[in-house]
């Protein structure tokens, strides 16, 4: 198999990072879970649960998380984040696997450049303190104030003309809104999967590809 950074062999074999690993897996697969239907106080909030309820499942809450429509709302709120966040992080392992990536300096200071981070997981724990330090701050600016979390319809009246005009064609806003919910379930599963798939085999999603190797049992090359 492609040899890892000595801080990645350790992440990799880690027991606590495993089982960390593993629970996130089981978190994840929620997303799919639509969740049961209560008794709505208002029609606006019967038809917002109607979003993201998709065949075969329809909602679906074998636990009985969902007792009102507040909770629904904050629950749905999170999956939607969730989703968003994950989306975005699936299409950074498709760019940086396919090493895409900016010229220059990641920091000038260590001689560092932007393709000198490796394409997996491994590559968070090569980016200097100070610039996980600035990630974090403009997450914390998006949080808090640019798009807030506490605004938990996730509607933050971004229009792009006519391909999401929602006040004109309120049926397009339905179907995109699903949309998003299905992709952001898939994307999670998706960006979950390729982290413990390379935990597991010690290969980038790039290595597993080239090498067809795309069980997490075997010796790394071929399919098993």
């Amino acid at each position: 198999t492609a040899t890892s950074p000595p801080v990645f062999r350790f992440f990799i074999h880690s027991p606590t990072m495993k089982f960390a690993l593993f629970a996130t897996l089981l978190a994840s697969a929620s997303a799919f879970m639509a969740p049961a239907a209560p008794k709505a106080s208002t029609s606006l909030a019967a038809e917002d649960m109607s979003v993201g309820a998709m065949q075969p499942l329809g909602f679906f809450d074998p636990l009985g998380y969902i007792d009102s429509p507040e909770k629904f709302e904050r629950y749905r709120a999170v999956e939607r984040k969730h989703g968003r966040i994950a989306m975005i992080s699936f299409a950074g392992v498709i760019v940086h696997n396919n090493k895409w990536t900016f010229d220059g300096y990641l920091s000038p200071s260590q001689n560092l450049k932007f393709s000198d981070i490796n394409e997996g997981i491994g590559g968070l724990f090569q980016v200097p303190k100070a610039g996980l330090a600035q990630i974090l701050v403009v997450c914390a600016l998006v949080e808090l104030a640019w798009w807030p979390a506490s605004q938990l319809d996730g509607d933050y009246g971004i229009r792009l003309g006519k391909w999401n005009n929602w006040d004109r064609d309120p049926d397009r806003k339905i179907r995109q809104q699903n949309s998003e919910l299905n992709n952001g379930r898939a994307a999670m599963m998706g960006i979950t999967g390729n982290i413990v798939g390379q935990v597991v085999t010690g290969q980038t999603f790039a290595e597993q590809a080239a090498a067809g190797h795309f069980s997490p049992f075997g010796d790394g090359q071929g399919f098993f």
